[in-house]
């Protein structure tokens, strides 16, 4: 198999959320079910096509459980039975689940025109969809339409099909009755898949868009479309490739039309508010179980995110949150109880299954027994063992955690008359960018987020903080707040921040010494004054110091004793985020010639002091 297939199908496997391991198959599908695929008319005319799994036993009536995707039905044709279901499929069809699955409008083999995010009617006017009517329509159309269903319906779906069980709770249906929305896209330009406090997370945007960007002639069952690359280093080929100015003529062609409105919408706006989610996460009626990975890159930040907007703004709602040691839909396989070269003890993603998820949908959907009560089921990576908990994030004492003098990191603030210069520096170099991983890769690897970060902790351009040896464990459970005292040399720069378990040289192989990354983010230093919803954003005055504030997302990570606590800071994670050319300016339009070399400073004086703040639980 060619580096191109093989990274083609993690490609697939990542955006549809299906995680790349596949359960044993030991249900015999065909021999259970009946299949049949059929258009399904919306509203407006629009017919979507669906595939439905019925059980051939009719002697009691099921529960429909339903999954909206733009990444298609495969496979196709009513004889064509899938052939190895995911460890979480085969358990829905053991228990007799009708499995629907849909082609969102304008992909695959459904009719009408595909919309990235289709923005949310707040008040549905007759004629007029969205993805919540459309989800209505299709509802009432299996209720009436599918021989032997028990009346209520359960939606999910992970990445982008989880967005779309985000739109199947707003002005739900009455028959859904649960939904579990599973790293969903809640809001692109807040914090998942593509911009990170204004910075785009350009190897996943670029190859991303390509895959799902083009426009379909007509109706078909295959729809895939990958960027052969021509090489295994994904490093050199960004890198060649040059600033985000060249995407289009050299990638797209100008055929793919988001690129065009992402260049036209470079920063937060109207535009992206109306394709956010979380405003709409009101009055909602069924239950939701919302499911994230601590190690997920892609939408880690819309499981977090949509679950604190959906608590916030629909009290009366039963919401429950699961967040496991996983990278991007590990949650659907039989595995879960490792990744890279970290091991959990414990099949965490079988666990998850068997014990939440499934649990979930039998009680809404079919009068099971009540699941496990918890508001969070949060797995802590330190520790490697479930909590399951009254309130999310707990409640947590702020404990400041200071860059000093020296490479240290004290509870202790800078004293007023410290002896050194008071700030470390570097310089960044965008020919030569620092890369998120050691590995040279076509695509990532999934295990990147938990990737020893000794391969970075030597470069000038990486300035490197640790701890002493911790004397008791210590908890960490919340988001990350981030307080830098920055200046740089030009007129704007990013700002990466790694918050990392630094494991004792005394250890057994291969964790002895590891630099295990609990958390990895980056800020675009201009949208500093703004760094949720960045607008325009302001420059830096070159050489004054400035704060630069950020929160990362949320961690539960228990920090043993005899570890240390390292924080790296540096400017660039390429090609995981883009470049920043150093200067003020709108980087989709940056030119090759605009990028320069600056140095940046980070300070540790009592008038500037930078900081780590922890949410230490006691």
């Amino acid at each position: 198999m060619s580096a191109t297939v093989q990274r083609s199908l993690l490609i697939v496997a990542a955006l549809a959320g299906s995680g790349c391991a596949r359960h044993a198959p030991s249900f015999d599908l065909r021999a259970a079910y009946t299949k049949r695929e059929v258009m399904v008319p919306m509203r407006d005319g629009v017919r979507l096509f669906t595939s439905i799994y019925a059980p051939r036993d009719t002697a009691v009536p099921h529960p429909i459980l339903l999954v909206r995707t733009p990444y298609g039905c495969a496979p196709y044709g009513p004889d064509a039975y899938v052939a190895n279901l995911s460890y979480a499929q085969q358990r829905y069809a053991e228990r007799g689940y009708i499995l629907v699955t849909q082609d969102v409008r304008g992909r695959w083999m459904s009719d009408g025109s595909f919309e990235q995010v289709r923005p949310v009617i707040e008040h549905p006017a007759p004629g007029r969809t969205d993805e919540t009517t459309d989800t209505y329509d299709t509802v009432e159309w299996l209720l009436h339409h599918v021989p032997g269903n028990n009346g209520r319906v359960g939606v999910k779906g992970t990445s982008y099909p989880g967005f779309y069980a985000e739109m199947a709770a707003i002005h739900a249906h009455p028959a859904v009755k649960a939904v579990a929305p599973q790293a969903p896209v809640t809001e692109w330009m807040g914090g998942d898949d593509f911009v990170h406090h204004g910075a785009l997370l350009e190897a996943h945007a670029v190859d991303g868009f390509y895959f799902l960007g083009f426009p379909r002639a007509a109706p078909t069952t295959n729809q895939l479309r990958f960027l052969d690359h021509r090489t295994d280093n994904g490093y050199a080929w960004f890198l060649t490739l040059g600033s985000l100015a060249h995407v289009d003529a050299a990638v797209y062609h100008d055929s793919v039309a988001f690129w065009d409105s992402l260049l036209a919408h470079p920063h937060w706006d109207a535009f992206w508010a109306a394709r956010s989610a979380r405003p709409h996460l009101t009055d909602l009626t069924p239950a939701l179980l919302w499911v994230g990975g601590w190690f997920d890159t892609e939408n880690q930040w819309g499981a977090l995110h949509g679950y604190a907007a959906a608590v916030a703004q629909s009290p009366a709602t039963a919401d429950q949150l699961v967040m496991g040691p996983w990278y991007h839909g590990q949650w659907n396989t039989a595995g879960g109880d490792s990744l890279g070269d970290v091991a959990w003890g414990q099949a965490t993603a079988r666990f998850y299954t068997d014990s939440i998820e499934v649990p979930f949908f039998d009680h809404y959907l079919r009068d099971g027994p009540a699941p496990r009560a918890f508001t969070a089921a949060v797995f802590d990576t330190g520790r490697r063992a479930w909590s399951f908990v009254n309130r999310w994030p707990p409640a947590a004492t702020p404990t400041s955690f200071y860059l000093g003098a020296g490479g240290a990191l004290t509870t202790a603030a800078p004293a007023a008359a410290a002896a050194d210069s008071g700030f470390d520096q570097y310089v960044s170099d965008p020919a030569r960018p620092v890369p998120y991983t050691a590995e040279v890769t076509e695509w990532y690897d999934h295990a990147f987020m938990i990737e020893d970060q000794r391969f970075a902790d030597h470069r000038a351009d990486v300035l490197v903080y640790r701890s002493a040896p911790l004397d008791s464990d210590l908890t960490v459970a919340g988001p990350i707040g981030v307080d830098l005292e920055v200046s740089t040399s030009g007129t704007d720069q990013d700002f990466a921040v790694k918050l990392i378990d630094v494991f004792p040289d005394s250890g057994a192989a291969p964790m002895a010494g590891y630099e295990l990354p609990v958390r990895i983010d980056l800020m675009r230093g201009k949208y500093r004054d703004n760094p949720e919803h960045p607008d325009a954003g302001v420059p830096f005055t070159p050489g004054q110091v400035t704060p630069v504030r950020f929160t990362m997302n949320d961690v539960d990570h228990t920090f043993r004793r005899g570890h240390r606590i390292m924080v790296q800071v540096q400017s660039t994670l390429f090609p995981m985020f883009d470049r920043n050319p150093g200067r003020y300016m709108n980087i989709f339009q940056a030119a090759d010639a605009d990028f320069q070399p600056t140095t940046q400073r980070v300070y540790h004086s009592a008038a500037a002091a930078s900081r780590l703040i922890l949410p230490v639980v006691r």
